[in-house]
């Protein structure tokens, strides 16, 4: 439960402005995780998210660029807990993942700053990932079916 509290964590700061924990705990609790504010406290921590100022002159939460090795473990168990299949076709690679687990996948991807990346695009359940070559897709391809086979 805790992972898919914290990719839907991720997926929010991402897509709305949350200035406060208990703006936080409102969306979650819309999507039927109920916690409470000490949890979502951790929970910030723990993802190691940041305040930044909005062009409004609002602070609000985001994804640190930070690519310590706490974000790498994270990355490992969210991936391995959310991804279901991984394919590629000429420079493309395609990871299909479990139902509104994508954009948590493709944030946590954008962050680590994979190389030979040009983009990423996630759906609900389906990650795009733009390599810059066809050998690059290959690599990217071989990289993430190995940790899947890690689970």
């Amino acid at each position: 439960m805790k992972t898919k509290r914290h990719a839907k964590i991720l997926e929010l700061v991402q897509s709305c402005n949350i200035n406060t924990q208990e703006e936080l705990q409102a969306h979650l609790k819309r999507f039927g995780f109920e916690v409470t504010q000490a949890t979502v406290s951790r929970d910030i921590k723990e993802l190691r998210l940041v305040k930044i100022l909005n062009d409004d002159g609002n602070y609000r939460y985001a994804v640190t660029q930070d690519k310590g090795t706490d974000i790498s473990s994270k990355f490992y168990s969210l991936f391995a807990d959310a991804v279901l299949n991984v394919d590629y076709a000429v420079n493309m690679v395609v990871l299909k993942c479990h139902i509104g687990m994508a954009q948590a996948v493709c944030a946590s991807i954008d962050a680590i700053h994979w190389q030979g990346i040009v983009g990423t695009l996630a759906g609900d359940d389906t990650i795009f990932i733009v390599a810059r070559n066809e050998d690059s897709a290959l690599n990217l391809t071989a990289d993430f079916k190995a940790i899947l086979h890690r689970r």
